[in-house]
């Protein structure tokens, strides 16, 4: 392992820049800005002046002449993250698996924006890092409800195998804008990423070529003008029962990618959660929660049900529209 310089902080980040051949002869400042192309000429330069060491711990300036096999290590300083909700409880545990119930606009995972404040860090700090256990499965970062993670490899295996087998039943809760009728029904829509937007995570039903997906759905209650539903997915494609609610005209209260206004999500990107954007919405997420799964437990081979209650916002939402 190498040794951090003394003058760098024990929170800073590391990154690794290894040199192939197809780079040997460059200046450490055109690697590094093929690298990181988001990163200015005046930026890169300061970060090599003070932040970038070879294998040796040698600093790094902008002007080393690079050779095949090198290796540059920068650091940087960690992101401010964005704060959540970091409250998740378990809801089930034996010695294979833990499941928890995950807080709404908790990321299950790093992303460009989360570190620490995710739930896979989150189950580190609580069982530690080598016995931290693993997602099995993944949740938005909005929905709320179950995420199942396993303890040992061989669970993790398994478990995923189970999903990918389609061997796990899922069951959700949603309040949708609308009056849904008929009150129960079949969902069967393709879905494939969608072309006529610059948002890459957005999908759509409008094509014969996409991926075939399944949900079916139950009217719980209604309101005057939206509708409480639980909703099973017999596929698990990105964003499926999002997707299937707006194509049919019934979109999750407080979506943003999906909503009424297509508009939403490019303003929530630029200026973040403001009164503006939630009032559009319709609420500060989408009201959607994972509350059951279903599945036969790989080792025991008995049959496993989880559930997770709804959480306070939701019934909040319930109480103002139901």
């Amino acid at each position: 392992m190498i040794e951090r310089p003394s003058h760098i902080p024990d929170y800073f980040l590391e990154l690794y820049m290894s040199v192939v051949k197809e780079f040997s002869n460059w200046r450490a400042d055109r690697f590094v800005s093929h690298k990181i192309p988001r990163l200015s000429r005046t930026k890169v330069q300061k970060i090599l002046k003070t932040l970038a060491f070879d294998q040796n711990g040698n600093p790094v300036k902008p002007n080393r002449i690079l050779k095949t096999g090198d290796l540059i290590i920068l650091y940087k300083e960690p992101p401010v993250e964005p704060e959540v909700n970091t409250d998740f409880t378990v809801v089930y545990e034996d010695e294979w698996y833990i499941a928890v119930n995950k807080p709404p606009r908790l990321p299950v995972h790093p992303t460009a924006k989360y570190l620490k404040n995710t739930l896979t860090h989150l189950l580190a700090l609580k069982y530690g890092e080598d016995m931290s256990p693993t997602l099995v499965h993944r949740l938005d970062s909005e929905t709320s409800g179950i995420v199942l993670c396993a303890k040992t490899r061989d669970a993790e295996r398994a478990g995923k195998l189970l999903f990918e087998k389609r061997e796990v039943k899922k069951e959700y809760k949603a309040i949708v804008r609308g009056i849904v009728n008929p009150p129960d029904g079949r969902i069967n829509l393709p879905l494939s990423p969608d072309p006529t937007t610059i948002i890459k995570a957005r999908m759509w039903c409008k094509t014969e070529d996409g991926l075939p997906s399944l949900t079916d759905y139950e009217t719980i209650s209604r309101g005057k003008k939206h509708t409480f539903l639980r909703l099973m997915p017999k596929t698990g494609r990105q964003h499926q029962l999002r997707v299937h609610l707006d194509h049919i005209g019934h979109t999750i209260v407080g979506d943003k990618l999906y909503g009424p206004d297509k508009d939403i999500f490019i303003d929530y990107m630029q200026d973040g959660l403001t009164d503006d954007v939630i009032r559009r919405a319709g609420h500060t997420r989408h009201a959607l929660h994972a509350y059951k799964l279903q599945l036969i437990h790989p080792f025991t081979e008995k049959k496993l049900i989880i559930e997770a209650p709804m959480p306070q916002d939701m019934w909040d939402l319930l109480d103002k529209h139901l």
